[in-house]
């Protein structure tokens, strides 16, 4: 049995298909994939019914962590209903919204919305997440109390979605471009108190990154480089993996949240 996390998969298919066919699936592994399967690359509801495929095997166990694209789309879905006047300033910000919500059918968004805010896994002593976690995050809710939230206390928790950079005196969540010098990356001085963080996000373009507390494994695929998988086979991790793609001649290129 395999435990097994995927970086930022941005719409790149041919990409996870190749990571797949490496991969050769079989009975008992788990999949989890660390958010970001949709914008950017050429075939983003192709890469959603390949995830939605897997799902449909009984022999595996297939998981989403919620990345901040998910969260894009779901909240403009939302907006359309709730608040159509935000709804239309979203769209007029990314037309790629409305793009995707047209083409996107309903197994496409339970997918989606089915995306879990960040996996715990004590028999590891892993945490999966899409972004990384603020310095002045004292603690992480269980998934009931993340759910019932709302408000300011929904937007701190979200942060794990979002975060690279924090300030070096307070520990904040900066926002893409904000960071000052001698602002640090979140996983250059975070501390481990949530356990050992696998995460994307933050395209490493020359492979995993790998600190004391967490491992960076979306090596941007969508920029030209690969998608990477992290296997994990046993609770002291010392037969951990990385299997890697091959590279496929697409960019998109500066990154962009």
């Amino acid at each position: 049995m395999r435990t097994i996390f995927i970086g930022d998969v941005h719409g790149m298919l041919d990409t996870l298909d190749d990571l797949l066919a490496q991969l050769q699936l079989s009975k008992g592994d788990r999949l989890i994939f660390l958010g970001d399967l949709i914008d950017k690359g050429p075939n983003q509801i192709g890469v959603l019914r390949r995830v939605i495929e897997l799902q449909s095997r009984p022999d595996i166990d297939i998981q989403l962590v919620c990345g901040n694209h998910e969260d894009k789309h779901i909240r403009y879905r939302r907006n359309l209903t709730l608040r159509p006047k935000v709804a239309r300033e979203q769209a007029d910000n990314s037309p790629a919204l409305v793009a995707f919500s047209a083409e996107a059918h309903d197994k496409d968004w339970h997918l989606l919305e089915s995306a879990l805010p960040f996996i715990r896994l004590p028999e590891f002593g892993l945490l999966a997440l899409h972004g990384g976690i603020p310095g002045d995050m004292a603690e992480l809710p269980d998934e009931t109390e993340f759910e019932n939230s709302t408000g300011k206390e929904r937007d701190r928790i979200e942060k794990i979605w979002r975060t690279r950079f924090i300030d070096r005196d307070t520990g904040h969540f900066l926002g893409l471009g904000k960071a000052l010098p001698g602002d640090p990356f979140w996983a250059e001085v975070y501390d481990g108190r949530f356990g050992h963080v696998v995460f994307g996000h933050q395209p490493f373009m020359h492979g995993p990154a790998r600190y004391a507390f967490a491992t960076g494994i979306d090596t941007g695929a969508v920029h030209g480089g690969q998608l990477t998988a992290l296997v994990v086979r046993s609770a002291d991790r010392t037969e951990d993996e990385f299997l890697q793609s091959a590279g496929y001649p697409y960019s998109v290129g500066h990154l962009t949240d």
